[in-house]
This record gives structure tokens, sequence and C-alpha cells, in this order.
């Protein structure tokens, strides 16, 4: 048996967007699935936000996401704040999405796409455990750990 684990990331009405904009940072076809696609009446209100969505990349990046139904509300609904501090990070979120890659350019790709719209809490630089290592919040409120893979 061999068990996998996706991220999968909750949104308020904005997880088609969001799939679209990580499908363009990791080069992956998103797939989405409204809640109006199983049967919800087109005109009820949420009936066009998102269900089941997810992103698959060539490499095998795996994202999924969905909109948590009720009032959209946005990047604002993501409870939470992240930042440095003496060396430290400190947060009251209750988890960060990790992506590592084998080199710096493979790495640098990534953080400098997610960074459009981004809040830069650490910015991706060598570290005393990694050629890179970086820190930041996107524009749809999710906290990315971004480093260089150690041996």
């Amino acid at each position: 048996m061999t068990l996998t684990t996706t991220t999968h990331l909750n949104f308020r009405g904005t997880a088609r967007e969001a799939l679209e904009f990580y499908a363009r940072v990791f080069d992956g076809q998103p797939m989405v699935t409204t809640y109006a696609d199983l049967g919800m009446p087109a005109d009820a209100p949420g009936a066009d936000t998102v269900v089941f969505g997810i992103l698959v990349a060539a490499d095998g990046f795996r994202l999924m996401a969905y909109d948590v139904p009720g009032p959209a509300a946005g990047a604002e609904a993501v409870a939470g704040t992240t930042h440095r501090e003496n060396g430290m990070t400190l947060t009251d979120r209750t988890f960060f999405v990790s992506l590592q890659g084998d080199t710096l350019d493979e790495v640098t790709a990534r953080w400098d796409a997610l960074a459009e719209g981004a809040t830069v809490i650490e910015p991706l630089a060598a570290s005393a455990w990694s050629a890179g290592f970086g820190m930041l919040t996107d524009r749809f409120g999710v906290t990315w750990v971004v480093d260089v893979r150690t041996a």
C-alpha cells in the first residue's frame, strides 16, 4: 500500500481564482467542480463556487481547494498571522504549506511567482540549513515555507 498526502486548501469564494493562480505558478492544469455541477440550483447563492478543485502539474505537484459554504470573504477569512522576530517565526496559524525543491533555481522560480501580491515574511536567501529559505503569505492568505532540500 502506498500513502500520499495532498494539501487541501479552504477558501471563502476565491478557490477558482486561487487554483488558476497556482496553475500558473506550478505549470499545472486545474479541474473545478461547482456546487451547481452537482445539482444545486444554478440560481442558488454559492452555486457557482467550488465544491471540488484540484491542480495537477506534470512534475507530480498536486493541490486541492474548495469554497467553504457561506458568505464570501476572500483572503480575510483565513485566520491567523505570521511574522519573524529575533530569528524566530511567530504565528497563530495552524499550518504552513512547505514547498521544497532540489535546486535554488527551481525554488526561486516558484518563489517569484508565489510572491506576486504576497506578504514576504522572510525573503528567499541562503540560511544556516539550506541554500535557499523563505516564507511568504500569498494573496489568498496561504503561508508558504519555500526552501532548497538538503541531502
